[in-house]
């Protein structure tokens, strides 16, 4: 039989002999390294030490392992007892610092003061369903005149008479809308937040913006300026104080309300306004007691068309001029607020009428403009 190989052509291999070659090395290099190993003299050494120590009970602590048992059972008691004694109060302590954090010594959380960190409430755009909900019992003072008040969200001063977009109404142009709006708005500021005013000057602002054309009303205004009294009080449209009297603690009256218009019964521009002004005073004599007086007024006005009636143009006629006012003595006629003090005596007659919100601006007003005088569920 010769060695030569066959020829024929199906038995020659597959693939070419360097793909053969290095398949048989790789696989000669997976056979040595997956035989079984001896171990070297050290580890013979080390397994003999460890089965020696094993048999003597004397195997050194796991790596892993930590301190045994036994020794810590009472340390672990005595810690569980005293975070017992210790977390109970600590909690409780955090659970009412979180809720009320102004109980820290000092401002460690960097919070502002009420009037500051209160966020103030958005433009009242309809009627209120009822009385703005009771405010923390704090007492106001020097620094914090409005504390404890409902008021403290309201917009200071003017701010807070927002006016509607004007846009035409009733054949009336979106202008004229515009004028009466302004007019109206002047005609709240000079009457009820003019430093003037409120301090006891004559309201010359106010007044000229009113028409002079108007039948007996700057005559009757004149007059109870003048001579005040219970059936001529300047206190029907303007907002004043007696400086000797009392003064006003800072510069801030707090103001909440809402304007509308409409083509008027006149066939002017009719425009409604419904505000509440808050004061905080305190006496003249140098006492820090502050106190609050509240004014809400409905004032109805009309911005007369000059080509159909005989009127002052850019002037308002009024229509109707409602107040009431919380927390002034009773019974004092001579043109002044007189807010009341908790420490001093009460001045005036006594209250004949209910106790009322001052801050309940859903009541309506009484159609002749007169309220009974009561006294205030708060100030």
């Amino acid at each position: 039989m010769s060695d030569k190989p066959s020829e024929d052509p199906s038995s020659t291999p597959e693939f070419p002999d360097d793909i053969w070659e290095q398949f048989a090395r790789d696989t000669e290099r997976d056979i040595r390294g997956s035989a079984p190993k001896e171990p070297s003299a050290r580890a013979r050494l080390v397994t003999e030490r460890l089965r020696q120590q094993e048999a003597r009970g004397e195997l050194p602590e796991g790596w892993r392992t930590g301190p045994p048992i036994q020794g810590t059972k009472g340390r672990t008691g005595r810690r569980r007892r005293l975070w017992g004694l210790i977390g109970v109060p600590l909690a409780v302590a955090l659970a009412l610092v979180a809720m009320k954090p102004s109980l820290l010594p000092g401002d460690p959380f960097g919070s502002e003061p009420d009037s500051i960190a209160a966020s103030p409430l958005p433009a009242e755009t309809a009627a209120p369903t009822g009385a703005p909900a009771a405010a923390d019992p704090e007492t106001p003072t020097l620094d914090e005149p409005f504390a404890g008040s409902p008021a403290l969200r309201w917009a200071d001063g003017a701010s807070g008479i927002v006016l509607p977009k004007a846009t035409a109404v009733g054949g009336i142009p979106a202008d004229r809308v515009e004028k009466a709006l302004q007019l109206t708005r002047t005609l709240l500021v000079e009457a009820n937040l003019d430093p003037k005013t409120v301090g006891g000057a004559r309201p010359e602002a106010a007044l000229a913006v009113l028409d002079p054309k108007q039948p007996k009303l700057l005559d009757d205004l004149n007059r109870s300026l003048r001579t005040p009294g219970e059936d001529d009080d300047p206190l029907s449209m303007f907002s004043r104080f007696d400086p000797a009297d009392v003064r006003l603690v800072g510069d801030v009256i707090k103001t909440r309300g809402r304007m509308t218009f409409k083509k008027g019964d006149q066939g002017g521009v009719g425009v409604r306004a419904d505000y509440t002004f808050v004061y905080p005073v305190v006496r003249a004599d140098g006492s820090v007691e502050v106190t609050r007086t509240i004014v809400r007024r409905v004032l109805e006005v009309e911005l007369l068309d000059p080509a159909r009636y005989v009127t002052t143009p850019d002037r308002l006629v009024v229509v109707r001029h409602d107040r009431d006012v919380g927390n002034t003595a009773c019974g004092i006629h001579d043109g002044f607020l007189h807010p009341r003090f908790r420490s001093a005596e009460p001045s005036g007659s006594p209250a004949t009428g209910p106790t009322t919100d001052p801050y309940d601006r859903s009541r309506p007003l009484g159609a002749d403009g007169t309220q009974p005088c009561g006294t205030v569920s708060r100030t």
